[in-house]
């Protein structure tokens, strides 16, 4: 996958801590011009607005990323998609969504995709990815993990995704949290195959 503008990218949001992942990946790939496809679970939905403000709402949140990252969001699309719309057009593998990525990743949704039971457009959408052995980046948040959750990550990643959990570095010597959050949103972006400068690379 290129930086060109204009990549279509589905990203899930699910009720896990990390709400902050999810809003500047989805603003990265925005500024990048990218047509965003966003859906977001019940929790996920409930997990923007506890952990970020009632300005994050879903029906608002073109202009919350406005208002947190600025004007260049603007270069790239939002399309909202609800989770129980499982004949949405990323329900489709004929549709060209050409990667997916699922942050926070809910160890509920995790195990969903695993073992490819697609009961919401997240399962499904995601399900559809791996299928057509597209780009799928899973980002799990949970500590500790149980053995059942161990497992499920490695069905996950036997199935073609990439599991990478929301485990930031500080070797580029954060001092915020979005400066955690951008870590996080550049890895995502590597996965799904994007240059970015989000922070600075470990130069040995």
């Amino acid at each position: 996958m290129s930086d060109e503008p204009g990549r279509r990218i589905a990203v899930g949001i699910t009720g896990a801590s990390g709400a902050l992942y999810a809003v500047r990946t989805v603003a990265a790939l925005l500024s990048r011009g990218c047509q965003v496809e966003l859906v977001a679970s019940d929790f996920g939905r409930r997990l923007l607005r506890d952990e970020l403000g009632d300005t994050a709402v879903l029906d608002g949140l073109l202009e919350y990323l406005v208002t947190r990252y600025g004007d260049s969001v603007r270069a790239g699309t939002l399309t909202l998609h609800r989770n129980r719309d499982v004949g949405a057009s990323i329900a489709s593998g004929s549709y060209p969504c050409e990667a997916m990525v699922i942050v926070p990743c809910s160890m509920k949704t995790l195990a969903g995709v695993a073992h490819g039971l697609s009961r919401t457009l997240i399962e499904r959408a995601a399900d559809v990815m791996l299928k057509e052995r597209r780009v799928l980046v899973i980002v799990p948040r949970e500590t500790p993990m149980s053995l059942p959750q161990l497992r499920n990550m490695v069905a996950s990643a036997e199935a073609g995704a990439l599991v990478l959990p929301a485990m930031p570095a500080f070797y580029q010597g954060p001092r915020t949290l979005d400066d955690l959050a951008d870590f996080m949103a550049g890895k995502i972006l590597g996965g799904l195959g994007f240059s970015h400068e989000l922070y600075p690379p470990w130069t040995g």
